[in-house]
């Protein structure tokens, strides 16, 4: 795989965004979140959707997506509100169901907003790390359309439904999950299958509910799934279930978006559901760090099973992925690469060069 100047990637997506007809501000946030993801090591949900996911170009080309949404606030309490992304891509609606949530912990110590009507977020993470700068944590969760079975279902009824929570430290870098509530994001199948690579066990069924390490059985419409989190009964896999209805209930059933099973896969309509806590709502800033940090040095030095090198507490690879990549670039694959090039003749918008 060549790198690319990660500012580079991002001014080509501004400027297709914006040939779409986009508003320079949405293009630049959204934007923030796709390259923000190929920073973070999270491949599967940056640039290498850009071309071809309904949420982005096809959309915007399609008018599925609306490339100049006016999102309103429909409900609000002082620390609630149900906001309505008016079709536009989630990468932007999110970011300012986001603010809202912000501005409400602001204000009343916390801040809970449902959204409906918006479209594919990208990362979750990118969104609840938001609150860390204002001493709060974050809580950012989407319901998708079914790529997962439910325990002991043969097809797919649920989403990824991904979750992240966000809580600042003091010395140490903070804490910050992001996962999917299936065995793992669809994405990671789509890399394998560009790859050539199988899948690893207790990831995929095919259309009978039958295990299958075959990546491509995602795609085209051949009815394969993934497993939910814990993969199958016997290792609790109802506990992943239950978090995906439980997201489905707070993204979509709140909201009014839909669940999972009836969401639209053409328009890749979504629901998703953002929190903000203040911490000094709670107790003193200082003391809350001070203990994270105890919290996070506790669990990094663990005794380690022999061959495990590091203990790494969540949002720490991520880090170091970014700091690496700011340096040194973005590896894209080049089937990445042919997606985004004749974009780049389409819209008369240069490429950027592959760094040497």
């Amino acid at each position: 795989m060549e790198r690319y100047d990660y500012a580079q990637l991002y001014e080509f997506v501004v400027l297709v965004l914006e040939k779409l007809g986009v508003p320079d501000e949405d293009a630049r946030l959204a934007a923030d979140t796709l390259i923000g993801a190929d920073l973070t090591g999270i491949d599967s949900h940056g640039v290498a959707r850009f071309a071809g996911h309904p949420s982005y170009v096809p959309g915007l080309r399609s008018g599925k997506v609306n490339p100049w949404p006016k999102p309103r606030i429909v409900h609000e309490a002082a620390a609630t509100a149900l906001y309505d992304g008016d079709g536009g891509m989630g990468v932007v609606i999110g970011t300012r169901a986001m603010g809202i949530a912000i501005e409400k912990a602001r204000q009343a110590g916390a801040g809970f907003v449902t959204v409906t009507n918006s479209r594919h977020f990208g990362i979750a993470a990118h969104y609840a790390r938001h609150a860390l700068d204002h001493n709060m944590i974050g809580i950012a969760m989407t319901n998708a359309y079914p790529q997962v079975v439910q325990t002991g279902g043969a097809t797919a009824t649920m989403g990824t439904n991904p979750i992240s929570i966000a809580a600042p430290a003091g010395k140490e870098l903070p804490f910050i999950l992001d996962i999917a509530t299936s065995v793992g994001a669809a994405g990671k199948a789509e890399i394998a299958m560009r790859q050539g690579k199988e899948m690893p066990a207790g990831w995929l069924v095919d259309s009978s509910g039958t295990p299958t390490n075959d990546p491509s059985i995602l795609f085209g419409n051949r009815g394969g799934a993934l497993l939910p989190l814990g993969s199958f009964p016997e290792l609790s896999s109802h506990k992943g279930f239950g978090l995906a209805v439980a997201v489905d209930i707070l993204c979509g059933v709140l909201s009014g978006a839909g669940y999972s099973s009836i969401l639209d896969p053409v328009s890749w309509s979504t629901g998703h559901f953002f929190g903000a806590l203040r911490i000094d709502a709670f107790r003193a800033v200082p003391g809350f760090k001070a203990m994270m940090d105890e919290m996070i040095r506790s669990l990094r030095s663990a005794p380690r099973v022999p061959g495990y090198e590091r203990m790494y507490v969540h949002g720490e690879r991520e880090f170091e992925v970014e700091a690496e990549r700011r340096k040194n670039g973005i590896p894209l694959h080049q089937a990445v690469v042919d997606s985004l090039r004749p974009l780049s003749t389409e819209f008369g918008v240069p490429f950027p060069a592959a760094l040497s």
